[in-house]
């Protein structure tokens, strides 16, 4: 279940976009964030009450994506909980967009000692031989033995490194708030649930203070934000600016567009359906090869390390 770390970042930078230029009525005044009960006895409820011109102050939107930063963070932590279906079809294209070849792949998203794995169990949509069924499930025996026989030392080293990976995820959300002009488009209904249609533009003068944060300023577009969790529900974002990243030199040019959609699952999780994304693959600086990437994510489960995975329609919380 990976969506590529460039579509997470304009992910991030989308979901403190709600309110920023909501003009409401005295009735329809922003709700405050749900907070669990140990949040509600240690933290203040937020106070999102437009002005009399309807906007938020630039201290009521921080606290804002604060709030929003910390619902996405444990939202992450509920992810993990999860097993899926996840089908990722990869389009090679020619320079005028014509595609040349379609490779299919569907991968079971397994949970191994707290890790996502993925298993492969078709290729274009056919089931694999029994030679590469057998590999894939060695290759998932091997992960299982390794995390099975990890020593406390190297637990200590990974889950270090992974509380690292997730404060650098802090410290780029704190600048997202600071990098677009955010203005609402109106309210429409996604997968049955009221959502915000706002739009970001890149603010000009935004000095970034990290590596990562040198990317905002090279998307703009439209999400959709759910009214009731505060959670984004879909994106549509544009590359203004051809972009570099990774081994690989994958390239985003201008006017390639990332689009995502999410659903809320089992009433506790936001969960990613639909990915699509369209970037430029040159290797060891050869000429390389356009690429349409679409990822369909379904059949999510419940994972209980102490009882068998049982169907989402089926998970009850005590």
């Amino acid at each position: 279940m990976k969506v590529s770390h460039c579509v997470l970042s304009v992910v991030v930078v989308c979901v403190s976009l709600p309110l920023l230029s909501q003009a409401q009525t005295p009735d329809e005044r922003t709700p405050t964030v749900p907070q669990n009960n140990a949040d509600t006895a240690t933290k203040p409820a937020l106070d999102l009450v437009p002005d009399a011109n309807g906007l938020l102050s630039q201290s009521q939107m921080q606290e804002l994506f604060r709030a929003v930063a910390a619902k996405d963070l444990e939202n992450e932590k509920r992810l993990r909980d999860y097993t899926c279906i996840e089908r990722e079809v990869q389009d090679k294209m020619d320079g005028k967009g014509k595609v040349q070849s379609t490779e299919t792949k569907t991968y079971e998203v397994l949970q191994v000692y707290g890790e996502q794995v993925q298993r492969l169990i078709e290729k274009d949509d056919k089931p694999l031989s029994k030679k590469d069924a057998d590999k894939e499930e060695s290759k998932i025996q091997k992960i299982i033995e390794k995390r099975k026989n990890e020593s406390d030392s190297d637990r200590k080293k990974r889950l270090e490194r992974e509380e690292k990976d997730r404060e650098q995820g802090r410290k780029f959300v704190t600048e997202v708030a600071d990098a677009y002009t955010f203005k609402l488009a109106g309210t429409e209904q996604v997968g049955g649930r009221d959502a915000w249609v706002i739009d970001g533009e890149p603010r000009p003068g935004f000095v970034p203070h990290m590596k990562e944060s040198k990317l905002l300023s090279k998307f703009h577009g439209r999400v959709w934000i759910d009214k009731g969790d505060l959670q984004l529900a879909k994106m549509d974002v544009e590359c203004l600016d051809t972009i570099s990243f990774g081994l690989f030199l994958a390239r985003f040019h201008k006017g390639s567009r990332l689009m995502l959609e999410q659903t809320r699952v089992n009433d506790e999780v936001w969960l990613p359906v639909h990915v699509t994304a369209k970037i430029d693959v040159r290797v060891a600086l050869v000429k390389g090869f356009n690429v349409g990437l679409e990822q369909s994510f379904r059949d999510y489960k419940k994972f209980r390390a102490s009882s068998k995975i049982v169907s989402v329609g089926e998970v009850k919380e005590p």
